[in-house]
């Protein structure tokens, strides 16, 4: 299981930190969870909100040496420094290969770390040029729903937290199981970084290579074929892909084929000789060692977890 911690602070934001319990720590029938979800705060004991109540919070800042994904749902007042822990654990957070996420104006204690510097962050209009003024380094795109660059990522105003929080489950786990969710949510469908309202895509090549890539997924691809195809060497690749998503082209083309089968497991009753075959990882033997490697279970019982009853009949009347 993801383990997904929240930082919340007083005085907390109450929808910025539902967004983050909505997607990732809600239990849903018939859903599958992948993800454990537990918040943390510097002093433990009683949290006020901005909802006018107060939540208790037991866990300090050592539940972020245990994290995965680490969720700033907000920083409020946007003026208030880091403190040494505070800063001290988030670093080392990403250190040791946690994703940092902000929600709003969680951004300006990811900007304090300093992991920003350099980098295209969004944040709530409203808040934009105080993030400009305060953090001239981080280069800010308020038009943007979010930003992800792998290792950290940032949303804009506290809706599009939601958007961004989908994005990673889709990223993590494939865009059908973030269908499934959006829609036991009752929310519209998945909107994409690039599609809505938002600043060009960076000129790196990169958007071209993954539709090129995504289409032949079932081919035997090498890195070697994505560099040649975006005509550049293997290592000019592997920085584009490190700058842009923070993984390497080999990792993120097996991340390709696991999600791809993921999906055929979900809508389809294709055997998994086959789906292993269609997804490029040429065997049964390879897809399962492949698959339990990153998802931590096997294809089968991932199958089984994902039916219900209202998938089986929408199979049933698909191949009818």
């Amino acid at each position: 299981m993801h383990r997904v911690v929240a930082l919340v602070r007083p005085v907390q934001s109450t929808f910025e930190l539902g967004c983050a319990v909505e997607v990732f720590g809600t239990e849903r029938a018939g859903v599958p969870r992948h993800y454990t979800f537990e918040t943390c705060t510097e002093t433990p004991g009683p949290v006020p909100t901005t909802g006018g109540y107060t939540m208790h919070v037991p866990r300090d800042l050592a539940a972020l040496d245990r994290a995965d994904t680490v969720i700033v749902p907000g920083w409020l007042p946007v003026e208030t420094p880091l403190s040494a822990d505070v800063r001290r654990a988030l670093l080392r957070a990403h250190a040791r290969g946690a994703r940092l996420v902000s929600i709003c104006s969680g951004v300006f204690a990811l900007a304090r770390t300093g992991l920003l510097d350099g980098r295209t962050a969004t944040t709530h209009r409203a808040r934009a040029e105080q993030l400009r003024r305060e953090f001239p380094r981080v280069r800010v795109e308020p038009d943007r729903l979010y930003v992800d660059h792998g290792d950290v990522a940032t949303s804009a105003g506290a809706g599009a937290g939601l958007d961004l929080c989908l994005h990673l489950v889709r990223r993590d786990h494939g865009a059908a199981h973030a269908a499934l969710l959006a829609r036991d949510m009752v929310l519209p469908p998945h909107r994409e970084d690039g599609r809505v309202r938002l600043a060009p895509a960076p000129e790196d090549g990169l958007d071209d290579l993954f539709a090129w890539a995504d289409e032949r997924v079932g081919t035997p691809l090498t890195v070697h074929d994505l560099a040649a195809h975006l005509g550049v060497s293997p290592r000019t690749l592997a920085r584009r892909f490190a700058d842009r998503l923070g993984t390497s082209p080999g990792a993120w083309l097996l991340s390709r084929r696991v999600a791809a089968a993921r999906t055929l497991l979900e809508e389809t009753d294709l055997p998994i000789e086959a789906i292993a075959t269609r997804v490029g990882l040429t065997s049964a033997v390879n897809l399962r060692r492949r698959f339990r490697t990153r998802v931590g279970t096997t294809p089968g019982a991932y199958r089984r977890a994902f039916r219900t009853p209202e998938n089986a009949t929408s199979q049933a009347t698909r191949h009818a």
